[in-house]
């Protein structure tokens, strides 16, 4: 906790293994970093999918101008993340 905000640390990059693309999530939640496959990637998003893990399963990033959607979803749940440049 950080005054009334909870503030945590998530690493995250991307990476090719056995000639395919991953999106990898280092969490403090999880043991290991866990691997998202690349199954869809446009000139403004990409979807990252790992069925086998409990949530997300699912990581949507689309560009909409200045600003940066993430959406995690799975197990009949989503959440939404905005950024924007500033």
């Amino acid at each position: 906790m950080k005054g009334i905000d909870t503030t945590f640390m998530e690493k995250l990059k991307i990476i090719l293994k056995d000639e395919k693309i991953y999106y990898v999530a280092d969490v403090p939640e999880n043991k290991e970093p866990v691997l998202f496959l690349l199954t869809a990637i446009t000139d403004h998003s990409f979807i990252c999918e790992n069925p086998r893990h409990d949530f997300p399963t699912k990581i949507a990033y689309e560009k909409e101008g200045d600003k940066l959607k993430a959406v995690i979803s799975g197990s009949g749940k989503s959440i939404e993340y905005l950024f924007e440049k500033k």
